[in-house]
């Protein structure tokens, strides 16, 4: 099993250990949405694209405080975690299992799911803007709502989203190595590099940082995909957390599907080679390189 370093653990830890701290207190007569919510923040997980968030913000302001940033760590992971719960309903992939556990409608029904997703996705922009009205600092400020702005692309209409429409129009059918592109791009890539970017804007990322990042995260985007749909053919449930052989089951098109599995993984190779590249100059932790190291370990 590939293995993260330990900085990257650390900042695991600190999302983990805060992650809920921006929950509020909901009346005992719906205390039903909060515990669906929160049984699928804590449900596990890497933390990707919140600890790339925070380390993009170390690399942008050296000796910076993570708590600054930490509310958009949190943030990330409410986005990330509504994404799933939505993603795994029986109108959409329909899953059982996510991270090990079994989904959240099938503990709290698709009524509840629905809507601890929804309560989530806006949680998340009260967390990151709950406070940028009574900042004083209008360079601090400014930078969260350049930050906030930025998350909102990646995982909305022009992001996410658009990439999970255009996902569920092609299930079962064969497209194209462009079309792939284009969904994987969107459903993944968009998010991840919004995550990334939002980092740099937290720490006042000078242009060649912003620049470096925007590119390292356009590779970890598309790189992180492919290794998702080829642990789909090689791995297993228990290694997972998930149920393995569903790209097949459900006849997708994917970057194994069309260039093979061998061919995937040089692909995969070569984004992390681009990655490492790109930003070579500013990860003083390792953490970005972390990450390169373990999607390649994941499939080796």
């Amino acid at each position: 099993m590939a293995q993260l370093g330990n900085e990257y653990l650390a900042l695991k830890k600190l999302v983990d250990d805060h992650v809920l701290d921006y929950f509020p207190k909901l009346d005992e007569r719906t205390k039903v949405l909060s515990d669906s919510m929160e049984y699928s923040v804590t449900a596990g997980g890497k933390r990707l694209r919140s600890v790339l968030c925070l380390s993009f913000y170390k690399m942008a302001e050296e000796g910076a405080d993570p708590a600054f940033a930490l509310p958009f760590a949190a943030a990330i992971e409410y986005i990330q975690t509504y994404s799933l719960i939505h993603d795994d309903l029986p109108s959409m992939d329909n899953d059982d299992y996510r991270r090990g556990k079994l989904t959240n409608h099938k503990v709290y029904g698709e009524d509840m799911a629905l809507l601890a997703g929804d309560a989530l996705q806006s949680l998340a922009f009260e967390t990151m803007l709950s406070d940028a009205d009574k900042c004083d600092d209008p360079v601090m400020k400014a930078r969260k709502v350049k930050a906030a702005f930025e998350i909102a692309k990646g995982t909305g209409t022009s992001g996410m989203v658009q990439g999970q429409v255009a996902d569920v129009k092609t299930v079962s059918q064969n497209c194209d190595y462009a079309t792939l592109r284009f969904i994987d791009a969107n459903k993944t890539g968009a998010f991840i590099k919004s995550a990334i970017l939002a980092g740099c804007f937290l720490g006042g990322a000078d242009q060649k940082l912003i620049d470096a990042a925007a590119l390292y995260g356009d590779c970890i985007g598309e790189a992180f995909q492919i290794v998702d749909d080829i642990l789909d053919i090689i791995s297993n449930v228990e290694e997972l957390g998930k149920n393995t052989g569903v790209d097949a089951e459900l006849n997708k098109s994917t970057y194994p599907a069309l260039l093979g599995l061998d061919n995937a993984k040089k692909r995969v190779g070569e984004l992390l080679d681009t990655a490492d590249d790109a930003i070579a100059a500013f990860d003083r932790y390792g953490i970005a390189r972390d990450i390169t190291k373990f999607l390649r370990d994941e499939i080796n």
